[in-house]
Protein backbone atom coordinates (compact mmCIF):
# COMPACT_ATOMS: atom_id res chain seq x y z
CA UNK A 1 0.00 0.00 0.00
CA UNK A 2 1.30 3.43 -0.95
CA UNK A 3 2.32 5.69 1.94
CA UNK A 4 0.04 8.70 2.08
CA UNK A 5 2.03 11.92 2.10
CA UNK A 6 -0.85 14.03 3.34
CA UNK A 7 -3.93 13.09 5.25
CA UNK A 8 -7.13 12.50 3.33
CA UNK A 9 -8.57 15.92 4.06
CA UNK A 10 -7.16 18.59 1.80
CA UNK A 11 -9.28 21.62 1.21
CA UNK A 12 -8.62 23.97 -1.65
CA UNK A 13 -10.26 27.27 -2.12
CA UNK A 14 -9.71 30.09 -4.47
CA UNK A 15 -10.61 33.41 -2.99
CA UNK A 16 -12.61 36.05 -4.73
CA UNK A 17 -10.04 38.78 -5.21
CA UNK A 18 -10.43 42.43 -5.89
CA UNK A 19 -8.06 45.31 -6.59
CA UNK A 20 -7.80 46.31 -2.91
CA UNK A 21 -4.39 45.77 -1.31
CA UNK A 22 -3.98 42.60 0.78
CA UNK A 23 -3.38 44.68 3.93
CA UNK A 24 -7.01 45.83 3.88
CA UNK A 25 -8.81 45.57 7.20
CA UNK A 26 -11.96 44.41 5.44
CA UNK A 27 -12.29 40.64 5.97
CA UNK A 28 -12.45 38.63 2.75
CA UNK A 29 -15.84 37.25 1.75
CA UNK A 30 -16.40 33.63 2.77
CA UNK A 31 -15.46 31.20 0.05
CA UNK A 32 -16.64 27.67 -0.55
CA UNK A 33 -14.16 24.83 -1.04
CA UNK A 34 -13.21 24.43 -4.68
CA UNK A 35 -12.64 20.75 -4.10
CA UNK A 36 -12.32 18.24 -1.32
CA UNK A 37 -10.20 15.13 -1.57
CA UNK A 38 -12.42 13.22 0.85
CA UNK A 39 -16.03 14.34 1.25
CA UNK A 40 -17.99 13.56 4.38
CA UNK A 41 -21.74 12.84 4.49
CA UNK A 42 -22.43 16.27 5.99
CA UNK A 43 -20.86 17.88 2.93
CA UNK A 44 -23.23 15.99 0.64
CA UNK A 45 -26.25 18.06 1.79
CA UNK A 46 -27.78 20.20 -0.98
CA UNK A 47 -26.72 23.83 -1.01
CA UNK A 48 -28.70 26.69 -2.53
CA UNK A 49 -27.01 28.19 -5.58
CA UNK A 50 -25.53 31.63 -4.98
CA UNK A 51 -26.70 34.38 -7.31
CA UNK A 52 -24.22 35.17 -10.08
CA UNK A 53 -22.08 38.21 -9.29
CA UNK A 54 -21.64 40.80 -11.99
CA UNK A 55 -17.98 41.14 -12.92
CA UNK A 56 -16.93 44.81 -12.67
CA UNK A 57 -15.42 46.71 -15.59
CA UNK A 58 -11.74 47.56 -15.42
CA UNK A 59 -8.38 47.56 -17.09
CA UNK A 60 -7.26 44.31 -18.66
CA UNK A 61 -3.83 42.95 -19.51
CA UNK A 62 -0.40 43.05 -17.94
CA UNK A 63 -0.27 44.44 -14.40
CA UNK A 64 3.53 44.64 -14.12
CA UNK A 65 3.47 48.46 -14.03
CA UNK A 66 0.93 48.44 -11.16
CA UNK A 67 2.34 48.47 -7.61
CA UNK A 68 2.42 44.89 -6.26
CA UNK A 69 0.07 45.70 -3.37
CA UNK A 70 -2.48 47.19 -5.79
CA UNK A 71 -2.62 44.31 -8.31
CA UNK A 72 -5.67 42.15 -8.81
CA UNK A 73 -4.76 38.59 -7.82
CA UNK A 74 -5.96 35.02 -7.44
CA UNK A 75 -5.06 33.48 -4.09
CA UNK A 76 -5.02 29.71 -3.77
CA UNK A 77 -5.53 28.52 -0.19
CA UNK A 78 -5.31 24.95 1.06
CA UNK A 79 -5.30 23.16 4.38
CA UNK A 80 -3.70 19.90 5.47
CA UNK A 81 -4.97 17.93 8.47
CA UNK A 82 -1.54 16.28 8.88
CA UNK A 83 1.66 15.86 6.88
CA UNK A 84 4.41 13.26 6.53
CA UNK A 85 7.85 13.98 5.12
CA UNK A 86 6.53 17.16 3.45
CA UNK A 87 9.10 19.65 2.15
CA UNK A 88 6.62 21.97 0.47
CA UNK A 89 4.22 22.73 -2.36
CA UNK A 90 4.37 24.09 -5.90
CA UNK A 91 1.44 25.90 -7.51
CA UNK A 92 0.73 25.50 -11.24
CA UNK A 93 -1.42 27.68 -13.53
CA UNK A 94 -2.89 27.15 -16.98
CA UNK A 95 -4.98 29.17 -19.43
CA UNK A 96 -7.40 26.26 -19.87
CA UNK A 97 -8.63 23.33 -17.81
CA UNK A 98 -6.67 20.89 -19.96
CA UNK A 99 -3.40 22.85 -19.64
CA UNK A 100 -0.52 23.47 -20.55
CA UNK A 101 0.33 24.35 -16.94
CA UNK A 102 3.27 26.49 -15.81
CA UNK A 103 4.86 26.27 -12.36
CA UNK A 104 4.36 29.63 -10.63
CA UNK A 105 6.36 29.11 -7.46
CA UNK A 106 9.98 30.11 -7.92
CA UNK A 107 10.63 28.59 -4.48
CA UNK A 108 8.18 26.08 -2.99
CA UNK A 109 5.68 27.14 -0.33
CA UNK A 110 7.36 25.45 2.65
CA UNK A 111 5.54 22.52 4.27
CA UNK A 112 5.44 21.40 7.89
CA UNK A 113 7.64 18.29 7.50
CA UNK A 114 5.92 15.63 9.59
CA UNK A 115 3.05 16.91 11.70
CA UNK A 116 -0.29 15.72 13.10
CA UNK A 117 -1.50 19.33 13.30
CA UNK A 118 -3.64 21.25 10.82
CA UNK A 119 -1.69 23.68 8.63
CA UNK A 120 -3.01 26.39 6.32
CA UNK A 121 -1.19 27.56 3.23
CA UNK A 122 -1.71 30.12 0.49
CA UNK A 123 -0.13 31.40 -2.68
CA UNK A 124 -1.00 34.81 -4.15
CA UNK A 125 -0.78 35.00 -7.95
CA UNK A 126 -0.68 38.67 -8.96
CA UNK A 127 0.77 38.02 -12.43
CA UNK A 128 -2.70 37.49 -13.93
CA UNK A 129 -4.66 39.38 -16.57
CA UNK A 130 -7.71 40.35 -14.47
CA UNK A 131 -10.01 39.80 -17.48
CA UNK A 132 -9.07 36.13 -18.01
CA UNK A 133 -10.11 32.86 -16.38
CA UNK A 134 -7.26 30.68 -15.07
CA UNK A 135 -6.94 27.09 -13.85
CA UNK A 136 -4.67 25.93 -11.03
CA UNK A 137 -3.48 22.83 -9.21
CA UNK A 138 -1.21 22.13 -6.23
CA UNK A 139 1.68 19.69 -6.15
CA UNK A 140 3.33 18.42 -2.94
CA UNK A 141 7.10 17.84 -2.69
CA UNK A 142 8.44 15.28 -0.20
CA UNK A 143 11.74 15.69 1.63
CA UNK A 144 13.12 13.08 -0.80
CA UNK A 145 12.18 15.24 -3.80
CA UNK A 146 9.14 13.21 -4.90
CA UNK A 147 6.46 15.39 -6.52
CA UNK A 148 2.79 14.43 -6.23
CA UNK A 149 -0.26 16.29 -7.53
CA UNK A 150 -2.56 16.67 -4.49
CA UNK A 151 -5.46 18.65 -5.94
CA UNK A 152 -7.76 18.51 -8.90
CA UNK A 153 -7.56 21.34 -11.42
CA UNK A 154 -9.67 24.26 -10.17
CA UNK A 155 -10.87 27.41 -11.92
CA UNK A 156 -10.43 31.06 -10.97
CA UNK A 157 -12.90 33.18 -12.93
CA UNK A 158 -11.99 36.58 -14.37
CA UNK A 159 -12.05 39.40 -11.82
CA UNK A 160 -12.86 42.13 -14.36
CA UNK A 161 -14.38 42.61 -17.78
CA UNK A 162 -13.02 44.95 -20.41
CA UNK A 163 -14.31 48.51 -20.25
CA UNK A 164 -17.28 48.83 -22.61
CA UNK A 165 -18.02 45.09 -22.77
CA UNK A 166 -21.40 43.62 -21.85
CA UNK A 167 -22.14 42.64 -18.23
CA UNK A 168 -22.69 38.96 -19.09
CA UNK A 169 -19.98 36.63 -17.71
Amino acid sequence: MRLSVLSAVILLTLTACDPRPPASTTPPPPSAPASTASASKAEDAPVAAAPAKEVPEGECGDQSKVAADQRVANTARWTTASEQDNFGFDVFRGDSEKGEFKKLTEKPVLGAGTSDETHKYEYRDDSIDPCKDYWYYIEQISNKGVHEKISPVFRAPAKRRAVGSSGAP
